[in-house]
């Protein structure tokens, strides 16, 4: 049944690849100056599964249609049955592409995250997972699970009661605690059952050499973003340390599929193919067309920016009346625009997905965010007005934050079986709230450190720009044989000089600006010719 429901998903464009890293929210500062709000707040059907239900009907499923037979399949594979059932709903579009991603790993799952965190002894873990498991009590969608065997589509189905798996490793003594953990709990070699919930599993080991306990948390994508799960650690903390009454009343992520079941397809349609129906070849640097990778083979890097290039980036901004997202936009399509010799590109940009969202959607927990592509066209335009048609792009797309993937592939005039586009533009402030990023707020309490968050692409290249209040960081994730050192190295040109133009001459044209750093063109252009050679008191071959 998985090999047909890929082919089902391949028949709608569902094998546009997704991203799998977490992220802030990106474009937030544009649609506070587009005056979005949510004064009129979407309002969902109501669920109509009683709480004390023990058996289901068609009849009771108000956001998705199921035949009996259907629903009875779907209850079959529930621990506890009807009565464990509490709600069934489709999937986002992200969901979507996961699970499309999902079936056609075997080893490993590049939407795997794992979070690494340290207590001083077992008591700090012990009440770290109670409180994850109250966490988990509350909200739907770390209950939530996914069945697509005999469906006409996938759903989620959320259970009423799903229990954390907990798993104790124990460590060899001849080896550094950590990194045996990570090893035994490496996301490029795990898989979960997207069919049982909660999809989150903790590992957890003693260090050999202590008293200090270490857990690897893994959680899946399909659950949760980078801003969800910085909630879940706001709310752990705040359990552990018996602060539970003050926690908000959770918001249903079901409130947020409905809001995107009431759209129209048409509606986002229209949109990109009038945006994308001339795009007929991918953007493709180095000719790599894969974007189904599975992670395993990324390797990244991270470099920080220049403070005094960071503060210029920051007053062109405001001259300019744009937010800096849309100076690094740019930049990154001047970079795509070198590595694949072509003056009109697309590439994924990270969207935060809650924007268009119910009230409270800023503090739901879900996969709220989405990946949707950008076109720039570099020739013919001065930087100034580059900048300005991209914000206003950019701005429109805030409108289609949560139209599918495939959708807007279909919608160009790239052939079945070719990406759109094989990079990824991650710009995701620092300083939101929930942000893992401030993992030291975070996780705050005495005796327990949040140690690292890792997650991986699947696209084979992609770039995190860190806007960290002052000042830039970026993070450049790529497949082997791409090197991530060049890649950041060429943004960071790239921004710098877009800079310079727009502060020097707005109206130079934004194609004749360079991407290269100085050491990588004395590189090409000097050490790689220094081909001189002294051939001494050599004679010629005649004599």
């Amino acid at each position: 049944m998985a090999v047909s429901l890929i082919d089902r998903l391949r028949q709608h464009g569902l094998n546009a690849s997704v991203r799998t890293v977490f992220t802030a929210p990106s474009l937030r500062e544009m649609a506070q100056a587009l005056g979005r709000s949510d004064e009129t707040p979407f309002l969902a059907p109501a669920n109509r599964i009683a709480a004390d239900c023990s058996a289901l009907t068609p009849d009771m499923l108000s956001l998705v249609e199921l035949t009996p037979a259907q629903l009875e399949r779907i209850v079959a594979g529930v621990p506890g049955g009807a009565a464990n059932v509490q709600d069934i709903y489709p999937l986002a579009p992200l969901q979507q592409g996961i699970l499309f991603h999902h079936l056609l790993g075997h080893e490993g799952d590049a939407y795997l995250v794992r979070s690494m965190i340290e207590f001083d002894d077992r008591a700090r873990l012990d009440a770290f997972i109670d409180a994850l498991q109250q966490v988990i009590d509350r909200h739907d969608i770390l209950r939530s699970a996914v069945h697509w065997v005999g469906q006409p589509q996938a759903v989620q189905v959320v259970h009423r009661q799903a229990t954390l798996p907990v798993q104790l490793v124990t460590l060899a003594g001849d080896e550094d605690p950590r990194a045996q953990l990570e090893r035994l709990s490496d996301p490029r070699h795990l898989r979960l059952d997207l069919q049982q919930a909660p999809l989150m599993r903790a590992c957890i080991a003693r260090d050999p050499h202590s008293e200090r306990w270490w857990l690897s948390l893994l959680d899946h994508h399909m659950i949760s973003d980078h801003v969800s799960l910085g909630i879940v650690l706001e709310e752990v903390q705040a359990l552990v340390q018996g602060r539970g009454a003050e926690l908000p009343a959770p918001m249903p992520y079901r409130e947020f599929v409905a809001q995107i079941l009431a759209t129209p397809p048409q509606v986002h349609e229209a949109y990109f193919s009038q945006r994308l129906g001339s795009v007929d070849e991918p953007t493709a640097p180095f000719g790599v067309l894969d974007v189904q990778g599975d992670g395993s083979q990324v390797t990244e890097t991270s470099v920080r920016l220049d403070p005094a290039l960071s503060q210029r980036i920051r007053a062109c901004s405001r001259s300019a009346g744009v937010t800096p997202a849309v100076l690094f936009h740019i930049a990154w399509a001047q970079v795509l625009g070198r590595c694949t010799d072509r003056d009109d590109v697309v590439f994924g940009t990270v969207v935060a997905g809650r924007l268009q969202g119910s009230r409270g959607a800023d503090r739901a927990l879900g996969v709220f965010i989405n990946t949707l592509p950008v076109r720039v066209r570099l020739a013919g335009s001065g930087v100034g007005a580059l900048v300005d048609e991209t914000y206003r792009d950019l701005s429109e797309l805030l409108s289609h934050e949560q139209a599918s993937l495939a959708l807007a592939q279909r919608c160009s005039g790239v052939g079945p079986g070719l990406p759109l586009f094989t990079t990824l533009l991650n710009y995701r402030h620092q300083t939101d709230g929930g942000s893992l990023a401030n993992e030291g707020q975070v996780l705050a309490w005495d005796g327990v450190r949040f140690l690292s968050n890792e997650a991986r692409t699947n696209y084979p290249i992609e770039v995190a720009v860190a806007d960290e209040g002052d000042d830039f960081s970026v993070t450049a994730q790529a497949i082997t044989g791409i090197d991530p050192h060049r890649i950041a190295a060429y943004l960071g040109q790239a921004v710098a000089a877009l800079v310079q133009a727009l502060e020097q001459a707005p109206e130079r044209l934004a194609s004749s600006l360079d991407v290269l750093p100085d050491d990588e063109r004395q590189l090409l252009l000097r050490d790689f010719n220094r081909t001189a050679t002294d051939f001494g008191p050599a004679q010629p071959i005649h004599a």
